[in-house]
């Protein structure tokens, strides 16, 4: 019977040995909003570079498709104007080398007929306006210029800028799919 006793007392709830309430736990509070240290110097981050343009100024179309897509050029800083009523809003993107792919396999050298290491500009179209009266004449025809590629070399005695259209949506870079050429052409420094 006292080994039914000592079963049936194993079974009803004791309370826990430790049956002190536990204690309180208080965390640090939060810290103060910082303050600005008056005494130290601000901190200065470099700007991004700038990308030098290659050619800024008036040019002569110096074939059939420069005249037919522009006429005579003015590049500015961030605008192509063409005496025919062509007009390309650009931001500049990367100066690149001639040696740079726009495209798998295809090079700005090779297209433009420029040296491998001739630096060459390259700028985003942002908005674009047709010639005036032959709006089919644009570097790209009905399709919208995405980027160019400008270029300025010796020839002879005539410094010639040379132009690389290019259509599709991704930057041009090796690995760029559906980037393609529209246009290439040159222009001729204007005479002064």
């Amino acid at each position: 019977m006292a080994l039914c006793a000592l079963a049936l007392s194993a079974c009803q709830p004791q309370a826990p040995a430790n049956a002190a309430a536990p204690e309180s736990t208080t965390a640090a509070p939060p810290p103060a909003m910082p303050s600005p240290d008056p005494n130290a110097a601000p901190v200065e981050r470099a700007a991004p570079p700038l990308i030098k343009p290659v050619a800024l100024g008036e040019f002569e179309p110096g074939n059939p498709v420069a005249s037919a897509a522009t006429g005579k050029l003015s590049i500015e800083d961030a605008t192509l104007k063409g005496a025919n009523g062509a007009s390309f809003g650009t931001e500049r993107v990367a100066l690149v080398t001639g040696g740079d792919e726009y495209s798998a396999g295809a090079t700005y050298a090779a297209s433009m007929q420029i040296d491998a290491s001739q630096p060459v500009e390259l700028r985003h179209v942002v908005e674009q306006t047709p010639p005036t009266d032959q709006p089919g004449n644009a570097f790209c025809g009905g399709t919208p210029t995405a980027y160019i590629a400008l270029a300025k070399v010796g020839e002879g005695e005539r410094e010639v800028v040379k132009v690389l259209a290019l259509q599709g949506q991704d930057l041009p870079a090796p690995g760029a799919k559906g980037v393609s050429v529209c246009a290439t052409t040159s222009y001729l420094v204007a005479s002064r």
